[in-house]
């Protein structure tokens, strides 16, 4: 009871979060008649000046303010669509890594636009992670009008793309893809002997679209990946010739699968000289 009296008096503890971002949504919406008021050119110069204010030596929280304002503009000038306050809110939530839960039907595509806009500044790259290629390529050619208006490239990781053709959508200062595409490229990298040959050059900040079901629900399934093996031919040669010299004491049968066997310590001491090529640990080799 007491509970219940504290929250409708000083508001849930989300209420009072959110009430924070209410003196910065006002800043940007005092600068959006200032903006309607510039040419296309004028405001895409911003991008630049933000990059340059960024070299200078000013955070990304420095210039959220602007950029969001700008970024709400030149929505309005290529989508149409204006951003709300309450999806202003939302933005500045996924620009602090935290969640944003929003319902269908409102608006989180559109708001993603605005913390993909101000980090991709920095000019280390943004990704957004979506749940299938459709999904992938539908916001980048349809949040991608906002960026390139701006003078920010896009890119789109989809299945069947070359490892040239990967590394180019990388580069890009906005990078679409699904979970999948985005997870087998990074352990390919790890595979990669040369660096010039790893398709993604970082991991710096990322925006995850139906985050339950990608961090929660998919993740259960491990992404698995295997390289060639090397020939060992030799070595099965090796023990297809050491097997008919073992006696019944020199190894213990697993009774319950009747499949695999491990050799004593008696006869791997005794027997370990005369195999040049291989040696057989005593307690872990399994045939």
């Amino acid at each position: 009871m007491i509970g219940a009296f504290a929250r409708k008096l000083f508001g849930s503890s989300n209420e009072r979060r959110i009430k924070n971002y209410i003196p910065r949504v006002a800043e940007i919406n005092a600068l959006e008649k200032e903006l309607e008021g510039l040419s296309d050119e004028a405001l895409r110069a911003r991008s630049e000046d933000f990059k340059k204010q960024l070299a200078e030596g000013k955070t990304l929280d420095d210039i959220l303010v602007p950029a969001f304002a700008t970024c709400r503009e030149a929505s309005k000038r290529t989508l149409g669509q204006r951003h709300f306050d309450v999806q202003l809110i939302g933005g500045m939530i996924l620009h602090e890594g935290r969640i944003s839960e929003m319902k269908t039907g409102e608006g989180k595509t559109l708001v993603a636009t605005l913390p993909v806009y101000l980090n991709a500044l920095s000019g280390r790259g943004v990704h957004v992670v979506t749940v299938n290629d459709y999904l992938a390529k539908r916001d980048a050619e349809w949040m991608g009008q906002i960026y390139g208006f701006l003078g920010l490239s896009v890119g789109i990781i989809v299945h069947g793309l070359d490892d040239e053709q990967r590394k180019k959508a990388y580069d890009c200062d906005v990078t679409y893809g699904t979970n999948n595409e985005l997870g087998f490229d990074y352990l390919r990298d790890n595979m990669k002997y040369r660096m010039e040959d790893m398709v993604q050059r970082g991991h710096i900040y990322a925006i995850v679209d139906e985050v339950d079901s990608i961090l929660v629900d998919e993740a259960r399934t491990p992404l698995i990946i295997s390289g060639p093996l090397d020939d060992r031919s030799e070595f099965y040669n090796t023990i297809d010739a050491y097997v008919p010299r073992l006696a019944k004491s020199d190894f213990e049968v697993d009774e319950k699968t009747s499949r695999s066997c491990t050799t004593s310590t008696r006869r791997c001491a005794r027997t370990s000289c005369s195999i040049a090529t291989r040696t057989i640990s005593c307690a872990t080799t399994r045939w």
